[in-house]
C-alpha cells in the first residue's frame, strides 16, 4: 500500500484546512487509517483514527470536537478536516495503515504499516 498525503499549508489561528490521504497498490477497505502529528523536537502523536468501513472513529482529546476524520471508499482516500487550529497543532501530519482494529494498537505508531510522507501544517498565531 501507498500512501499520499496532501493538503497541508499556512493558516491563521481559528482557521481550517483538509487533509486527504490517497492509498493504492493495496487492499484499502482491510485497513483502519490514523493520523499522526510530530512537532519539531517531539515524539509522533496519534491524531485519530476510522475505520475500514468509515463507520468508527476515534480522536485523541485535544482535537475532539474540532477534527473529523472520513474515508471515501470509492475513492481510496482518507480526509482530515481540521477546524478551529491553534498554534498547538503546528505538526508535519502522516497518514498511516494499520491492520490492527483495536484501540490499544491503532493509536500507538509501531503497530502501522504503512506510512505516507506528511505534510506540513503551520498555523500562525
Amino acid at each position: 500500500v501507498q500512501l499520499q498525503a496532501s493538503g497541508g499549508g499556512l493558516v491563521q489561528a481559528g482557521g481550517s484546512l483538509r487533509l486527504s490521504c490517497a492509498a493504492s497498490g493495496g487492499a484499502f477497505t482491510t485497513y483502519y487509517m490514523g493520523w499522526f502529528r510530530q512537532a519539531p523536537g517531539t515524539e509522533r502523536e496519534f491524531v485519530t483514527a476510522i475505520s475500514w468501513d468509515g463507520d468508527r472513529t476515534h480522536y485523541t482529546d485535544s482535537v475532539e470536537g474540532r477534527f473529523t476524520v472520513s474515508r471515501d471508499i470509492a475513492k481510496n482516500t482518507v480526509y482530515l478536516q481540521m477546524n478551529s487550529l491553534t498554534f498547538e497543532d503546528t505538526a508535519v501530519y502522516y497518514c498511516a495503515a494499520t491492520s490492527y482494529s483495536l484501540r490499544y494498537y491503532y493509536t500507538r505508531s509501531q503497530y502501522y504499516d504503512y506510512w505516507g510522507q506528511g505534510t506540513q501544517v503551520t498555523v500562525s498565531s
